[in-house]
């Protein structure tokens, strides 16, 4: 063919650089033919390469529902169709032969592709989108983690190393107010509503009064579900801002309602935990509701770690805690059968272990750390006609907590509507507070929309000198 010519021409096999006259057009006409020959040879090649990979892909996966006899068919067809191709090329150039493809040896229980393949399931199988579930021997000690010992130490260090993060701000100790909610939306939308209602009643708070704030909705540790999952997240809190002085736990359904009041700290120099109760109740008569772990302050110190080491172990759910429960009811006044509650727990190692413990611990009841709802909401009125913010006590609230009421969930011990209706007028009562800076007030304590209180002035530095909260402070007694 046309290389064959190419090499005859000339002497040597090479194309002649001698011509004859007139001859240089067939020179040019020549090597243009060439050109043209060696492109269609190369754009054959190509198609060949093309056929070949389809060739390879169909015996890979002419496995199922296309069977052996119409796998066949589809190859044989695709193999006629590139004979042709295959005949136009030169024998001598370096062509493929191609074999037929590989049948695939299909059994008669070769799975049908119509039907996505079963997969055979054992019991123990452990599904990729949940983390495997570590086995818990009842008779094995439960810990947060591994035990640290010499955690002032390492505190002090560090916070010698980082001078940047003060355990102390503008003479104030560093707070972290703690909250959360569970991972999942509520059974309702409403109680998510009011969920978000309290986080804009603490994010104020903490604004006000410089606190840091953090609201977690991750289950840091499977086995303190329910009550107990601020145990963990107390904990990591602790070692992850050692620049903190205090970790401010409180309930998604306690709302601040004294936004003036501040914590008394200094009352709290010599002791670690501080949370609302009543000795009498604790000491004397052993009662389940002498404390409310709802709202409680601990201090970031080694005797807060091992505290938190030693209530842990009755909370992992199951068997371990129904047993627990058991001890808790036996022990404590009052106290119905159910499994192990963090509020029991604490009370039940604070009395058993007094000598350990009851040192460093302040029952706080002179002002309301934890105010129960049911006695406040319908007195607001007479509270703003009577008194003022800033005394944190029965006559304006610190803090109101619905105990009973959980807007999250399917069951409450008080009527659904009672309750939101007062959450209602809590959240406004406590948020008037809050927009009396602004010069706006609620309608009413029961209505969402607002209205102006106060004129608009040339003069506004003078409104913010009167109504602003963080240059009002209220004396407590120590």
């Amino acid at each position: 063919m046309f290389q064959d010519g190419y090499r005859s021409s000339g002497s040597g096999g090479g194309l002649s650089t001698t011509v004859v006259s007139n001859g240089g057009w067939r020179i040019r006409g020549f090597l243009r033919g060439w050109q043209i020959q060696n492109t269609l040879f190369n754009i054959k090649i190509m198609i060949l390469c093309g056929f070949g990979t389809i060739l390879i892909l169909l015996g890979t996966i002419s496995i199922g529902n296309f069977g052996s006899s119409n796998a066949d068919s589809v190859n044989q067809s695709f193999i006629k169709e590139t004979i042709p191709i295959l005949a136009e090329i030169p024998s001598h150039s370096h062509s493929t032969d191609l074999a037929e493809p590989p049948k695939a040896d299909i059994s008669p229980n070769t799975m049908d592709l119509a039907e996505p393949p079963k997969a055979e399931i054992s019991l123990n199988a452990t599904y990729l989108d949940e983390p495997p579930k570590a086995e818990v021997s009842p008779n094995a000690t439960y810990t947060l983690g591994p035990r640290i010992t010499n955690w002032d130490s390492q505190r002090k260090v560090w916070l010698n190393q980082n001078p940047e993060f003060p355990s102390i701000v503008n003479g104030k100790a560093r707070i972290l107010l703690l909250t959360g909610s569970s991972p999942g939306p509520c059974d309702k939308p409403i109680g998510d509503y009011y969920l978000l209602k309290s986080v804009k009643n603490k994010i104020d708070y903490c604004r006000l009064h410089g606190i840091e704030i953090v609201y977690n909705m991750a289950h840091l540790d499977e086995e303190l579900s329910g009550y107990w999952t601020k145990l963990p997240m107390i904990r990591t809190l602790m070692l992850s801002h050692p620049e903190v002085e205090w970790i401010w736990w409180m309930d998604s359904d306690a709302l601040f309602t004294d936004i003036l009041f501040e914590i008394p700290l200094p009352r709290y120099e010599n002791h670690n935990l501080v949370i609302h109760g009543y000795p009498d109740l604790l000491f004397n008569q052993k009662s389940w509701i002498a404390l409310n772990t709802g709202i409680f302050l601990l201090r970031n110190c080694q005797w807060s770690l091992d505290l938190l080491d030693a209530w842990a172990p009755m909370g992992p759910k199951g068997t371990i805690r129904d047993e627990a429960g058991k001890i808790l009811t036996a022990y404590l006044k009052g106290r119905p059968a159910f499994e192990a509650d963090d509020q029991s727990a604490l009370i039940y190692l604070l009395l058993s272990q007094k000598d350990k413990w009851i040192e460093k611990v302040y029952v706080e009841n002179q002002y309301y750390l934890h105010g129960f709802w049911e006695g406040l909401v319908d007195r607001y009125e007479e509270m703003i006609e009577k008194y003022h913010p800033g005394l944190g006590d029965e006559r304006w609230p610190f803090v109101t907590h619905f105990v009973g009421c959980k807007p999250c969930g399917k069951y409450a011990d008080y009527a659904v509507d009672r309750c939101f209706k007062s959450m209602e007028r809590t959240f406004n009562f406590a948020d008037n507070q809050v927009l009396k800076l602004y010069g706006f007030s609620h309608r009413g304590l029961l209505s969402p929309k607002v209205k102006r209180i106060r004129n608009e002035t040339v003069s506004p530095l003078e409104s913010v000198d009167k109504f602003d909260m963080r240059r009002m402070r209220v004396e407590t007694k120590p």
